[in-house]
C-alpha cells in the first residue's frame, strides 16, 4: 500500500480523468468551422461564474489583457485563477469582485494584492511555478497526478494540496501534483485564423497543455491570417484549431504589456497600475479604463490612442525569432 509521508491541507480544483475525456468526447467539435467572436460574445459564451480560469502569460509579456478586461466588464463572480506568475490582473480581478481564490507560483506587483490577500478577502495558494505546469500536463495527458521533485523540502507544501509518498522504484520520497483541467483558458497569439489554429512566435510557457488540459479554450489574436498559411508551415502552428472554442481578433491584446516584435510595453500605464494601494484608487482606475469603454476597440480610441500605438510599435524593435 502507497504510503503518504507528508501533504498539503488547502482546496484544490479537481477534475476526475474519465469525465474531462468525455466532455472533450461529447462537447468539442472537431470539424473546421469558423469560430469568430468579439470579446463580448466569447466571454458571455464561455465564461461561467465561478469557473476555473488559466492564462499562460502575464501583464508584462503577451497576456491576454483584454480578455480580462471583458471578464470585468461583465463582472463575471467567484472565479478562480491558476497562473504560474500573475502581476496587475490579479489586482484588477480581485479589486473587481471578479476572483476569490488564485492558484500562484509568483504573485505580484504592489500592495494592494498583497493586502487583499491578508485582509481575506482572496485565497491565495502558493504553488511553485513547476508545481503549476506539471498540474497542466497531468491534465492534458488524461492522469490524475504527476509525480515531480518540486515542493519537496519546500514550506509551499504545506500551503498546497500536493502529497509526498515513497517512490516504489527508489524508495525515495516524490511528490505527486494533482491534475489540473480548467474550465477556460486565455491565450493570446500573434497570429490565427478562422478556425482556431494558432501561432505564438517566440517564448510560451504551457500554451498547448493548456489548451489540451481545458474545457474551453478563448484565443485572442493580434492578426488574423488566411488557413492556407497555416497548411505552408504547419509546425510552426502552437495551437491547432480543434482543441479552440472562440477566435477574438484583438490588436494590441496585451496592452499594457508588450507583444514581442509587435509592440513594446507602455511603462507609463504599468506605473499607474503600480500605484494601486487602495480601493478608492482601485475603483477610480475600473471606472476610468474598464467600466467607462463599451469594448477593447473603445479602449484603444479613448484611452490609449493612435500616437501612443504607434510609439509602442515603434519601440518593438526586436524581430529576430518573431516572424
Amino acid at each position: 500500500m502507497t504510503r503518504i509521508r507528508k501533504e498539503g491541507n488547502v482546496e484544490y480544483h479537481f477534475v476526475p480523468p474519465d469525465d474531462f475525456r468525455k466532455f472533450v468526447r461529447d462537447r468539442k467539435e472537431r470539424k473546421p468551422l469558423s469560430k469568430i467572436l468579439t470579446a463580448r460574445e466569447a466571454v458571455m459564451k464561455f465564461v461561467t461564474d465561478g469557473d476555473y480560469i488559466v492564462y499562460d502569460f502575464s501583464s508584462l509579456t503577451r497576456g491576454p489583457q483584454a480578455l480580462i478586461r471583458e471578464v470585468i466588464r461583465q463582472k463575471k463572480k467567484d472565479l478562480w485563477i491558476g497562473a504560474e506568475f500573475t502581476l496587475h490582473e490579479s489586482s484588477l480581478l480581485v479589486g473587481s469582485g471578479c476572483a476569490s481564490r488564485i492558484d500562484v507560483g509568483f504573485l505580484g506587483y504592489g500592495n494592494y494584492i498583497g493586502q487583499a490577500v491578508c485582509k481575506g478577502r482572496v485565497k491565495a495558494f502558493e504553488w511553485t511555478n513547476g508545481g503549476l505546469a506539471h498540474r497542466l500536463l497531468a491534465g492534458a495527458r488524461g492522469v490524475p497526478f504527476l509525480p515531480t521533485r518540486d515542493l519537496l523540502g519546500s514550506d509551499n507544501l504545506a500551503v498546497s494540496s500536493a502529497k509526498i509518498i515513497e517512490d516504489p522504484f527508489t524508495g525515495s520520497p516524490v511528490c505527486l501534483v494533482p491534475a489540473l483541467n480548467p474550465d477556460v483558458f486565455f491565450l493570446h497569439v500573434h497570429q490565427a485564423d478562422i478556425y482556431g489554429n494558432a501561432r505564438i512566435f517566440g517564448t510560451n510557457l504551457f500554451a498547448l497543455e493548456a489548451a489540451m488540459a481545458s474545457h474551453r479554450v478563448i484565443v485572442s489574436a493580434e492578426e488574423i491570417v488566411e488557413t492556407d498559411e497555416f497548411r505552408k508551415d504547419p509546425m510552426r502552428t502552437t495551437v491547432p484549431y480543434f482543441l479552440v472554442d472562440a477566435v477574438v481578433h484583438t490588436p494590441f491584446g496585451a496592452y499594457p504589456g508588450a507583444m514581442p516584435a509587435r509592440y513594446d510595453i507602455d511603462l507609463s500605464h504599468v506605473g499607474r497600475l503600480n500605484d494601486i494601494d487602495s480601493d478608492e484608487k482601485m475603483q477610480t482606475y475600473l471606472q476610468e479604463f474598464i467600466y467607462d469603454v463599451a469594448d477593447h476597440e473603445e479602449f484603444l480610441d479613448l484611452k490609449v490612442g493612435a500616437r501612443k500605438m504607434k510609439e509602442l510599435r515603434f519601440k518593438a524593435t526586436i524581430i529576430e525569432g518573431y516572424r
